[in-house]
């Protein structure tokens, strides 16, 4: 005959969540002192006025071969070619702008005008539809790529 072993255990308490949950209220507790704390003291960045040093203002015009001249607004001159193929960034930018144009109803008269401040940013505008673009937002390898149309300029 087989022996029946009947081993039981004490009944045991579920585990406490209490800790859990003292551990979650003091994370929070902390998260919302620091936020508290770090408002106090921010501050504002101080924004200073940027002055215009330099401009050019230029019409693009396109070419059979796929290139792009960059004329002057006032005489004419030659400014920059972009070649079938080179300089993507300002191709696009250039690109963007126009079709906004054209989307708009508006013709390739108003220039575009490129702009460098005081604070080494710069900036291209389109005269017709209003639209401005903060070129070191695209980066400075980009900024560049038009930096190069005003002479003496240096990104910072």
């Amino acid at each position: 005959m087989p022996v029946e072993l009947n081993f039981r255990r004490p009944p045991q308490k579920p585990p406490s969540q209490r800790p859990a949950l003292l551990a979650v209220a003091s994370l929070l507790a902390v998260s919302l002192l620091a936020v508290a704390l770090g408002r106090g003291q921010e501050k504002e960045p101080e924004e200073q006025p940027s002055r215009p040093v330099q401009t050019l203002a230029f019409h693009a015009e396109d070419l059979p071969d796929g290139g792009i001249d960059l004329r002057a607004a006032g005489d004419g001159r030659l400014v920059a070619r972009i070649e079938p193929g080179q300089d993507g960034f300002i191709r696009a930018t250039l690109r963007g702008l126009a079709q906004a144009r054209q989307r708009e109803g508006l013709g390739r008269e108003p220039p575009f005008t490129l702009t460098r401040f005081d604070n080494g940013t710069l900036s291209l505008e389109d005269g017709a539809t209003g639209r401005h673009v903060a070129l070191l937002a695209f980066g400075p390898s980009n900024a560049k790529a038009f930096a190069r149309l005003l002479p003496g300029t240096e990104l910072r």
